[in-house]
């Protein structure tokens, strides 16, 4: 869930706190339905200019990271006070594009954040910007929560904004413009349809909210924008009331995944594996387990791509493995209970999840 700026301070005259209450009352609805839920939140640097007296939104970047430093305090307040009426506790997330192209940093943030909704607790991501620069910035949080999306597998990600949805056309310029109710998140018509840019508080618009949309659907999300000036708009949509527009994924998440694995990953490192892992894999569609595996090859980190070979060499698989290279030659070869043992500390019991594996060439699926 996306709120933007305009909404959050009302179009710039601080945080609007009677607002953000109803959001945050038809969050808590989603969680007691047993929803889990990870707020992206705009409005730290439109509250920061409230606080510091700027005339408008500095062009400074200094400016920018001050004001994002002083108007973050007052959003974490305001969210964390909200969520505890209703018993449900929050959690600060502040993440950079390096965060995310790193894929330490990558699995890093995501375990937090699966460990804190596992918990029950509601993150509340926004971007760094109190450090973060031009050259490494999202550049809207629109992009930050479809990334987010894709960190965590998300099935659906709603971005509430202030304007009723995507038109066909303009509505400032064509009155008659219609609501694009549904549509797939990857059709061209809705390039044209997403003309326009952002507010003086905001960077982003319907450009970014396309791109954004189509950047999650790649993991198999599906995307809803919506004005949040609705009537318990979270709640509605949650029931599945058509409003504002709904872009869908061309594939379902397992698929998409497997593609990306497949085909747009440059492998670090090769994991030899024995009989009944390859059977494992191949037949029985389960995780690889360091048991399986006999040799291992490359200098890799956690996270990264490796390749997975039968005793004869052929690929059966490639995914990404959750130990680093050398941590993996220690482990090789013996049962998920030696792990802590073996390194020292305790890790997944799988090398690679079957989540995060595909089967290729010859042991690829009919489908």
């Amino acid at each position: 869930m996306k709120i933007g700026s305009a909404l959050l301070t009302n179009s710039g005259q601080g945080l609007d706190h009677r607002a953000i209450h109803a959001w945050v009352e038809q969050l808590a609805g989603l969680r007691q339905a047993g929803v889990e839920v990870v707020l992206v939140s705009s409005g730290a640097v439109a509250e920061g200019i409230k606080r510091l007296g700027y005339p408008g939104r500095p062009r400074r970047i200094a400016a920018l990271q001050a004001a994002a430093a002083a108007g973050q305090m007052g959003l974490v307040q305001t969210y964390e006070s909200a969520f505890q009426r209703f018993g449900l506790h929050t959690a600060q997330v502040l993440l950079t594009h390096d965060d995310l192209s790193d894929r330490q940093r990558y699995l890093n943030a995501r375990d937090t954040l699966v460990e804190l909704l596992r918990l029950g607790v509601v993150p509340v991501v926004n971007e760094n910007d109190t450090v973060v620069t031009d050259e490494i910035r999202f550049g809207d949080n629109d992009t930050l929560a479809a990334l987010v999306a894709n960190l965590v597998g998300a099935e659906v990600m709603v971005l509430l904004t202030d304007q009723p949805g995507l038109f066909e056309r303009d509505p400032r310029q064509d009155p008659q413009a219609e609501l694009i109710a549904t549509e797939w998140a990857a059709h061209p018509r809705l390039d044209a349809a997403a003309g326009g840019s952002a507010g003086a508080l905001g960077r982003g618009g319907m450009v970014t909210k396309l791109r954004a949309a189509r950047l999650a659907a790649r993991s198999g999300c599906t995307t809803l924008i919506a004005s949040g000036a609705e009537d318990n708009v979270i709640g509605r949509l949650h029931l599945g009331e058509s409003i504002g527009t709904l872009l869908a994924p061309a594939s379902d998440p397992v698929v998409a995944r497997k593609q990306w694995l497949a085909g747009h990953l440059q492998l670090r490192g090769s994991l030899w594996l024995d009989a009944g892992a390859v059977n494992a894999l191949a037949a029985a569609g389960r995780s690889l387990l360091p048991a399986g595996v006999t040799r291992v090859e490359g200098n890799f980190d956690r996270g990264e791509v490796v390749r997975c070979l039968d005793s004869t060499g052929v690929e059966v698989a490639r995914g990404l493995v959750n130990y680093g290279g050398d941590e993996v030659r220690r482990i090789a070869g013996h049962n998920s209970e030696r792990i802590e043992a073996l390194l020292g500390y305790g890790g997944a019991p799988e090398l690679i999840h079957r989540d995060n594996l595909v089967l290729t060439g010859r042991f690829m699926p009919d489908k």
